[in-house]
Order: C-alpha cells, then sequence, then structure tokens
C-alpha cells in the first residue's frame, strides 16, 4: 500500500529515536499501534460495508435479469403454464366432487386393508452328530 522499503524504515526509526528519545519509545510505538488498530478496524468496517452494498445491487440485477427472462418464457410458451394451472384446479375439483363416503359403505382402499402378519420361525435345532463319528470327550 504505501511501499515503505528497508531503508525508509531505518530512517523513520533513527529519526523517531533522535526526536522522541529511547526511554519515551516504547509508550509512543504503544500509541502508534494502537492508532494502526484503529485505522484497520474503521476500514475493515467501511470494506464490508462496501462489500454489501455491491452484493445487493448484484442480486437486484440478478432478479431484473429473472424476472425478465421469466416473463420472456411466458410469452413463448403461454400454454404450459395454463395447462399447468388447469390440471391443478382440475385435480382439486375431482377431489370435492368425490365428496364424503356414503352412509353404510365401506370404503375399500388397499390402504385400509388388513396386512397379514408374518410368520418368525424358530431357529432349528442343530442335527445330532453321525452315528459313526469318533466321541471328542
Amino acid at each position: 500500500m504505501f511501499d515503505i522499503g528497508a531503508m525508509e524504515l531505518l530512517v523513520i526509526v533513527i529519526v523517531a529515536v533522535i526526536v522522541i528519545g529511547p526511554k519515551d519509545m516504547p509508550l509512543a510505538m504503544r500509541a502508534a499501534g494502537r492508532w494502526i488498530g484503529k485505522v484497520r478496524k474503521v476500514s475493515a468496517h467501511f470494506r464490508s460495508g462496501i462489500d454489501s452494498i455491491v452484493r445487493e445491487a448484484e442480486l437486484e440485477d440478478m432478479e431484473k435479469k429473472w424476472k425478465a427472462r421469466n416473463e420472456e418464457i411466458m410469452r413463448q410458451h403461454p400454454t404450459a403454464a395454463e395447462d399447468t394451472a388447469n390440471s391443478a384446479s382440475a385435480d382439486a375439483a375431482a377431489v370435492n366432487m368425490a365428496g364424503p363416503p356414503e352412509a353404510g359403505t365401506t370404503n375399500t382402499s388397499p390402504i385400509d386393508e388388513p396386512v397379514e402378519q408374518a410368520v418368525i420361525a424358530e431357529p432349528a435345532a442343530p442335527p445330532p452328530p453321525p452315528a459313526d463319528a469318533p466321541d471328542k470327550a
């Protein structure tokens, strides 16, 4: 940023030691460190604010592009949107027309049918050893 080389830094340190003095140098360095820290915090805050403004502007531009593209697609294919809307309303109408089941009838949907319970077989006993096998005792 400031492009300070080794020679320039050495000259600044020598002038500071002569002007401030070796006794007050640690105090001056602490004060300079505090000021540098404050400047960094302010610049970071400023930079984050600028970044958020840029992000918001980019989002607005993208939303405008998406909206324009969506309108263009809707102009090119108007029947697709109408078909989707019509099929959704037709499905809703079919459900409403069916109504509740009449009294005395049973609902025989596959979901309501009883489920047979599975029978879990017990493990079989191990087979007896062959008669001609030697006894291990």
